[in-house]
């Protein structure tokens, strides 16, 4: 053979077998992790509960595996995707993570139309994809299938935990919510729960609302002549500011303003209700267990600010991905996943959560509050009446298995 024919020969074997050594060492890396995409609005209308869930998440990880980032001797690999808040992206994005990128499992997304149109994505790929802290009702219910889990908590439990603090005979409520899932979820919810208190009229803004005046005007005639207590309930996300309906001088009709809980910046607007009630599903205050007290202290050590809402969302992703991972000892098939998530208990910085097998939701404990002033805070604090255990909320089943 002639020399240089020889040297390319002996080249191709020796790439060839170096290709043939390579090859099962890629396949036994992939093996030694596990992927976790989290495909969130990390920019977009609901930029800063997507930035506390992805922090959140990452805490969650750490605390649950003791800060080694890693189950069973694999190594948690978590990919980052930003949805914008737009639904075909979101779309786009987990078919791309359980795809091109191999993830095993998914964690998402902010806002609920962007969840919504991720579902079919899901199982499509036949992936697990855990929803945190999307909280339309139709996640787990009419649009649900079996790969869907959340630790987020749904409309119907925002809702029954805010009708035990608000219903009561001869009470009149007006709802100020979003016009799209998020708030017409939010309000059927809200009204299925109430069994003696009335709901007199129901006002729809576009999500992007900065002017309330209309709506409220809408609102204020419909409530000052009903009898008996007048509430103003509402249900808001992201931008504007529906509190500023409070300018409309609503005392003088004697009427109240409620709504839930929410991220800390939004909350300085409660500080001009002392006394107003309400239930949230998070206030770093309020719950008292281990991983509520090594969050807030990490999170003042490593930001030097408490941690908020959708933190603890977050953290609870984390750490039930790590605890079904334990329990599988690191194996990501589907359905052995599955198996072992259905029914599975973790601890929360919320206390115990337990995923419904029925439909996949957490069940979580709520939290009455009345809010207090505090000079040392910006925001109007909650102060804990008493805690929602998830057994006193029927929590409806809607979906269709």
């Amino acid at each position: 053979m002639h020399f240089a024919t020889r040297r390319v020969a002996l080249t191709t074997v020796a790439a060839a077998a170096a290709l043939a050594l390579t090859a099962p060492l890629v396949q036994a890396q992939s093996k030694n992790e596990v992927r976790i995409a989290h495909v969130y609005g990390k920019t977009g209308p609901l930029e800063a509960y997507a930035k506390q869930t992805h922090t959140g998440l990452m805490m969650g990880l750490e605390y649950a595996t003791g800060g080694t980032m890693t189950v069973a001797g694999k190594k948690l690999v978590v990919i980052e995707k930003d949805d914008q808040g737009k639904p075909d992206v979101g779309k786009n994005l987990l078919a791309t993570a359980y795809g091109d990128d191999k993830a095993d499992i998914a964690v998402g997304t902010t806002g609920s139309g962007v969840a919504l149109a991720m579902l079919p994505v899901a199982e499509e790929y036949k992936k697990i994809l855990l929803v945190e802290p999307a909280v339309a009702d139709s996640i787990t219910g009419d649009k649900w299938n079996k790969y869907i889990f959340r630790t987020g908590r749904n409309s119907s439990q925002d809702a029954i935990a805010n009708a035990v603090a608000l219903d009561k005979a001869n009470v009149s409520i007006a709802t100020l919510a979003q016009d799209y899932a998020f708030g017409r979820d939010g309000v059927k919810a809200f009204k299925d729960a109430l069994k003696t208190a009335k709901v007199v009229h129901e006002e729809y803004l576009p999500a992007a609302t900065t002017d309330f005046t209309a709506g409220a005007q809408r609102i204020i005639d419909k409530l000052k002549d009903a009898p008996g207590r007048k509430v103003i309930f509402i249900i808001w996300a992201g931008a504007g500011n529906p509190f500023k309906i409070a300018d409309l001088d609503l005392k003088r009709y004697n009427i109240e303003i409620a709504t839930g809980g929410n991220i800390l910046p939004a909350m300085t607007a409660y500080k001009q209700f002392p006394g107003m009630e309400g239930a949230a599903y998070y206030y770093f205050g309020i719950p008292k267990n281990p991983a509520n007290e090594w969050l807030v202290a990490n999170h003042y050590k490593k930001f030097q600010t408490p941690p908020d809402f959708f933190t603890a969302g977050g953290m609870s992703a984390g750490i039930a991905l790590v605890e079904a991972l334990k329990k599988t000892q690191g194996n990501t098939n589907t359905d052995k996943l599955i198996t072992t998530m259905e029914g599975m208990s973790f601890e929360t910085p919320k206390g115990k959560m337990t995923f419904r097998k029925e439909d996949h939701q957490a069940m979580q404990s709520m939290y009455h509050f009345k809010i207090k002033v505090d000079p040392a805070f910006t925001w109007g604090v909650p102060e804990l009446v008493r805690e929602i255990k998830p057994e006193e909320m029927n929590v409806p089943i809607r979906n269709k298995r």
